[in-house]
């Protein structure tokens, strides 16, 4: 095994970490035999595992099929390897792009200036364009956020990324542990303690996000679960029986303080009124009321974007 390890290792020459991912390391190498920079995920398999187990070649496979939309970061190739520990360890080499939606954000906050409203429909129309490609596939994200999704300033092409964590869903869908996503981005549903959840968890941190490049600051920046959930009462009122069937069946369902429901623009002022709609539509309490990204691809709110070239 020690030469497979030197070999994937041999293939590339790391330049840097540029992150350490939920599942491992991430850094930026040059293919030393094409000289093309990449992004090289190493990950660890779990202890008790001999050699790679069928979910993770499973995941794998379906990365690969993912990566063939240009909306999703394109995985190039996965090589095995062994840890200094004789652990097997899996690099998976993705395409490398400079920037995220993250630090773009931020660079507008440091000039003052807001995102033109055409950059923001065009990278919206590209977050729903490929996040409907992923949930046709039967493949939810569940950690959405800027930070997550990568782009090239320069053309403003937007690409998702990180989609280690997601797993196949298949009817029924099955529990998942709710610990995974970022707070500002989480659905009420999953902070809610819901396990079976849906596409809608992802449109709920859809919504997050264009609220985001809109203002340039987080739509609901909680710090715990609960000061999540009292944000998000105070912009949509806090949710009963009546606004949201069944969420007082949900396992963290508390009595809270009552919030009558504002208008989105209120946090949204300088949005106009097709987007205030649509960022509406995605913030419905109810999991299956959210509009869906296939349907919100055909949204007014996209009218005149050259949908074509995206």
């Amino acid at each position: 095994m020690e030469n497979v390890q030197k070999s994937a290792m041999d293939a590339f020459e790391k330049l840097e970490k540029v992150g350490e991912g939920t599942y491992g390391k991430v850094y930026r190498a040059r293919d030393k035999a094409t000289g093309k920079i990449v992004a090289l995920k190493k990950t660890r398999l779990h202890e008790d595992d001999e050699g790679v187990p069928p979910t993770t070649l499973r995941e794998v496979s379906l990365l690969r099929m993912l990566s063939r939309d240009p909306h999703v970061v394109r995985l190039i190739d996965v090589k095995q390897g062994l840890s200094k520990e004789g652990k097997t360890v899996l690099y998976l080499v993705f395409e490398y792009m400079d920037t995220d939606l993250k630090k773009f954000i931020r660079s507008f906050r440091q000039t003052g200036e807001f995102l033109p409203p055409q950059v923001v429909k065009s990278l919206m129309f590209q977050l729903c364009k490929g996040v409907a490609f992923c949930h046709g596939h039967g493949v939810l994200h569940r950690d959405l956020k800027p930070h997550n999704l990568l782009m090239d300033p320069k053309t403003l092409q937007l690409k998702i990324a990180d989609l280690g964590l997601a797993r196949a869903f298949t009817v029924p869908i099955k529990k998942y542990t709710h610990e995974i996503l970022t707070l500002w981005y989480r659905a009420p549903e999953v902070l809610m303690g819901a396990t079976h959840y849906s596409t809608g968890v992802d449109m709920w941190s859809v919504a997050c996000i264009f609220a985001e490049l809109v203002t340039k600051q987080a739509l609901f920046p909680g710090d715990s679960e609960l000061q999540q959930l009292l944000h998000i009462f105070r912009l949509l009122g806090t949710p009963n029986e009546e606004l949201w069937p069944g969420v007082s069946k949900l396992p963290n369902w508390h009595e809270y303080p009552q919030w009558n429901p504002k208008k989105v623009s209120s946090m949204v002022p300088n949005l106009d009124e097709n987007g205030l709609d649509l960022l509406t539509k995605m913030l419905a309490y109810e999991p299956a009321k959210r509009i869906s990204a296939k349907k919100a691809m055909e949204h007014p709110y996209f009218d005149g974007l050259e949908k074509d070239l995206l």
